[in-house]
């Protein structure tokens, strides 16, 4: 890689930023300028630091993933967001381009795939895993389609949720299964996975992806 990147690094899981700096810390072209452990932090260091690339985590307190990509996007727009996640999901993926982020990577991936995709973020390329961009396109299609016809529905559905509801579609909004959530909240995942379907029943969506491609509108 010729060109100098400046990487910030943002995810709450300080073993995971660990993991990162030790597996990048002597590559020439790579610069670590900070690090940040919640959505808030790492829009005060984007702000400060100026780093080129920020890998992003989707699941973090405060604020998710998507919401830091597109106030980098908006603020920002010469500081390029990779998101890093262990979520292969394409409307995850398909999201996280609307709201900004120049790629996504997996968490699983190795240090070669990396080095490959902050070269090609840096570069102003988008970047994703191979095996995904197919659906990545179809994605990014059905989006542009969407928006020559009416919303899929009007937001004031989510007046009818809970605040228990609320709180748990934030969660599912950020990437969380049914399992993880309950570990969250301390609640059984039975209660999570019924709470999941009030939602659902309540928005009159079909399904996960349905539900967050709206809560993100």
């Amino acid at each position: 890689m010729a060109i100098k990147i400046k990487l910030l690094i943002v995810d709450d899981h300080a073993v995971v930023r660990k993991g990162i700096q030790n597996l990048l810390e002597d590559e020439e072209n790579i610069e670590i300028v900070g690090e940040a452990s919640d959505g808030m932090e790492a829009l005060e260091k984007v702000k400060n630091l100026k780093p080129t690339i920020v890998m992003l985590d989707l699941t973090m307190p405060k604020m998710s993933g998507f919401e830091v990509a597109k106030s980098i996007s908006d603020r920002h727009p010469a500081v390029k967001s990779l998101i890093f996640s262990m979520h292969n999901n394409p409307e995850y993926m398909v999201t996280s381009v609307e709201n900004g982020a120049m790629g996504y990577l997996l968490k699983d991936k190795s240090k070669e795939e990396i080095l490959k995709a902050l070269s090609s973020v840096s570069q102003g390329q988008k970047y994703f895993p191979p095996t995904v961009s197919a659906m990545i396109i179809d994605g990014l299609m059905a989006q542009r389609k969407q928006k020559t016809t009416p919303k899929l529905k009007n937001t004031s559905v989510f007046t009818k949720i809970s605040k228990k509801e609320r709180e748990i579609l934030k969660y599912i909004t950020e990437g969380m299964s049914s399992q993880e959530i309950a570990e969250k909240l301390s609640l059984s995942v039975r209660t999570v996975s019924n709470h999941r379907a009030n939602i659902l029943r309540k928005t009159d969506v079909k399904n996960t992806a349905e539900l967050v491609r709206l809560a993100v509108e």
